[in-house]
């Protein structure tokens, strides 16, 4: 039996010369069709739909995530936000936010909690400065009052594991220099900013570089960091197990080259020892989990060594009913939606 690509280029003939094309004409176009076929920029690596495709040629084509908003004052909130670099030699930008001036004398001399936030994307799509994160940032800010830094953060395949974490890591490293009082730093983190009040936070992937950062604290980062982290919020994380699917791990093989297996603690906290879990600084840790998110059973199990290795923190696990990854990123009006960020705010707020 003729393969199905052979099937094709007769068909693909038979078109050709059926409208009034010469045999050389339609040579011609099925040489076209071989030198599409074998080209490395069109020739597929790695499909990682719906998020992205990377082509043998090293051409990566994403597919949502690519939206760029700017900075702004946000009519609803109050909100203003702006652009910084953190790191000019590899790139590295956050975008910050400040609630209005009004929440800002109120929020006891103008000093308000720090927040350090990682947006979601399975490691390979989306941005700081996407219309949906933008969005969600105003409205936390607002709700929870703080100054927020939201981390752009580089992307794999581009730049695989670990430099979203090392990005992490300047991050809080420049928010921790920025946000000293008289620093000459920042002036948002400066004047407005208690940086003995840092959360950290993140959604799906930035759950999970959420939680790798403050591991990091906790094992080198000396009495600043380890004192700053109040608290981790873990939104829906990205977190597996050792015995996961195929797809599932080929995922993670392309997020990171290959360097970690699916029972790497990066991506499976439960593989830590005791001993690590108790090296955690942040006296508090939330954990959402959507009731329908797959990756649910991993972000229980997180929950259960954490408690289970005696940290003496505070674990904190809430969970919505019904509801599907990281659900609360879109339409903020909804009540779950806003159930879940007052939590999240509370969280922040020490109440």
């Amino acid at each position: 039996m003729a393969s199905p690509v052979l099937l094709l280029v007769a068909a693909l003939c038979a078109l050709l010369v059926a409208a009034g094309e010469t045999k050389e004409e339609a040579a011609v176009g099925v040489s076209a069709f071989r030198s599409r076929a074998t080209d490395p920029n069109m020739e597929v690596k790695f499909d990682f739909s719906p998020f992205l495709i990377q082509y043998k040629s090293g051409r990566v084509q994403r597919f949502m995530g690519t939206t760029f908003v700017p900075p702004s004052l946000d009519a609803r909130t109050g909100v203003a936000s702006k652009d910084v670099i953190v790191d000019q030699g590899t790139g590295l930008r956050a975008r910050i936010y400040r609630p209005s001036r009004r929440a800002v004398v109120g929020g006891g001399g103008g000093r308000l909690p720090v927040l350090l936030y990682f947006h979601g994307g399975a490691f390979v799509v989306e941005s700081a400065f996407d219309p949906v994160y933008h969005s969600y940032l105003n409205a936390l800010t607002a709700r929870a009052g703080v100054v927020a830094v939201s981390v752009n953060y580089r992307l794999a395949p581009e730049h695989p594991l670990p430099a979203a974490y090392d990005d992490a890591w300047a991050a809080l490293a420049w928010v921790l220099e920025n946000a000293r009082h008289g620093a000459g730093g920042e002036p948002w983190l400066s004047k407005h900013g208690d940086a003995s009040r840092l959360f950290l936070a993140g959604d799906s992937a930035g759950g999970n570089i959420a939680h790798n950062l403050a591991m990091r604290a906790g094992q080198q980062g000396g009495g600043a960091a380890r004192t700053a982290i109040r608290g981790v919020a873990l939104l829906d994380p990205y977190f597996l197990g050792r015995y996961v699917s195929p797809g599932a791990g080929r995922a993670w093989g392309f997020i990171c080259a290959g360097r970690y297996g699916t029972g790497h603690p990066y991506v499976n906290p439960a593989a830590l020892p005791a001993a690590a879990w108790r090296a955690l600084p942040p006296p508090r840790v939330l954990m959402t989990v959507s009731g329908q998110d797959r990756l649910g059973p991993f972000q229980r199990a997180y929950v259960d060594s954490l408690r289970g290795s005696g940290w003496r923190g505070e674990a904190q696990l809430y969970v919505t009913p019904g509801e599907g990854h990281c659900y609360f990123l879109n339409n903020l009006a909804s009540p779950k939606a806003a159930m879940h960020m007052a939590t999240l705010a509370a969280f922040i707020n020490g109440s």
